[in-house]
């Protein structure tokens, strides 16, 4: 364990202000507390840490269908509240997350740290290739540009093309979106005639939402479709936030925005802080979002704890290696081996000829099995499945079926993928 005493003891002083008010205001946490012996402040985070149970997401569900319709965690009167989101992927609905200015604001606190660590001037154009439905990321990422200061241009409601030619129009610097839609409008980047996007000025992409803004292929590919622009990941949910950013010192790993989170990082099994090098769930108690706050928070995200110290800190700070690895409940057994599907991501991503893929999984005889499609870019080799299938089959000592598909047969997504299909 590394030896942090300031960012612990300001992290600790905040979660103590932070219980007071639960214990004070909010229904859904004040009895929790109790029960785990937390009336007074906690003497330590480590302290906190052993007594107070994990939330999860099935907590929250049934806590907003007990009390329609936003639930009672709410630390405040609702008449305080100004902010509306909602989070997607819940098999029983949106879960309804409600802020008050206060807490909101802290949040653009959080993306602030996100452009600053990309080092974008508050004199850059930022554009941002969102539908701006109802998700968090997508408000605090825009409202955070415009209140820095930065020409911030909405990009909801257009077409792939058309959202490139504002980008060209208006000199876009700065490009925010899923890596998924990074690739795609790419895509549309390259088959685009010269005379059309002759005043390209992209410079850098903040990319978000899916585990592949950290894998080194997916970026590489990013930025070979973007002319070189450099990429940068980061990542949150609308639970607790935007949680971490990617410094420049020290790519491909994401740093948590302590003053903000506390992080702790678990052994699934035993529920125990996983030890160095162990890949765990990433838990998070949110220190600043006190309006709708989440303590020991399980957030299925599969992740390795590091440490790293920026040259400007005295003290290092928690890094998730290697960004998101995946998520814990996406696991698939494969004939006696796991697999996740940002590994088989990792690994196709390699082909720079790949430009599009697909998973089906499906069940023989008891058994599930997996297929690979896969379309190749105009300049492909003619065995390039069979490669494909090679690498994956060195990697997993699996044969996984690969085989190639005619340009454009797969589907293009402009949010979050949906490579990995179930049958």
């Amino acid at each position: 364990m590394a030896d942090r005493p300031r960012i612990e003891g300001e992290q600790l002083a905040k979660l103590r202000q932070l219980l007071g008010e639960l214990r004070e205001g909010n229904e859904f946490y004040r009895s929790r507390l109790k029960k785990a012996g937390l009336g007074e402040s906690p003497g330590s985070l480590q302290d906190f840490s052993s007594r107070m149970p994990f939330t999860t997401k099935m907590d929250l569900v049934w806590d907003r269908e007990e009390f329609p319709p936003y639930g009672t965690n709410l630390t405040y009167p609702i008449n305080q509240y100004s902010r509306f989101c909602q989070s997607s992927g819940t098999t029983r609905g949106p879960l309804p997350s409600l802020d008050t200015n206060e807490s909101w604001s802290a949040m653009l606190d959080c993306w602030d740290k996100v452009f600053e660590a990309a080092g974008i001037t508050t004199d850059e154009v930022i554009f941002f290739a969102f539908s701006f439905g109802p998700f968090l990321g997508f408000w605090t990422a825009f409202e955070s540009a415009t209140r820095r200061g930065n020409l911030a241009i909405p990009g909801g409601g257009l077409s792939s093309k058309a959202r490139l030619q504002a980008m060209v129009t208006y000199d876009a610097e700065v490009l925010c979106c899923t890596p998924t839609y990074a690739l795609r409008l790419g895509e549309v980047f390259a088959d685009t005639k010269n005379e059309e996007i002759a005043a390209y000025r992209l410079k850098k992409i903040v990319v978000a939402g899916e585990p592949g803004g950290s894998l080194p292929e997916v970026r590489q590919r990013i930025s070979d479709l973007w002319k070189g622009a450099e990429v940068f990941d980061h990542h949150g949910m609308t639970e607790v936030g935007p949680v971490t950013f990617e410094h420049r010192e020290h790519p491909l790993n994401l740093c948590v925005i302590e003053d903000a989170y506390f992080a702790e990082v678990i052994n699934r099994e035993t529920h125990e802080e996983a030890l160095p090098g162990e890949k765990g769930e990433l838990v998070l108690t949110t220190l600043t979002r006190t309006a709708c706050p989440l303590l020991r928070y399980r957030t299925g995200d599969l992740v390795e704890k590091s440490f790293f110290q920026p040259s400007d800190s005295d003290e290092p700070v928690v890094c998730l290696k290697g960004g998101i690895l995946g998520r814990v409940d996406e696991m698939v057994v494969i004939r006696g081996v796991n697999i996740y599907p940002t590994a088989v991501e990792k690994i196709i991503r390699g082909f720079s000829d790949v430009v599009e893929f697909q998973v089906i999984q499906t069940t023989r005889q008891s058994m599930a099995e997996l297929e690979v499609s896969i379309e190749a870019g105009p300049r492909a080799p003619a065995d390039l499945a069979d490669r494909v299938a090679k690498e994956l089959a060195d990697a997993f000592t699996l044969r996984i079926p690969v085989r190639l598909t005619e340009a454009g047969a797969l589907p293009r997504f402009e949010f979050k993928s949906k490579r990995w299909i179930k049958q």
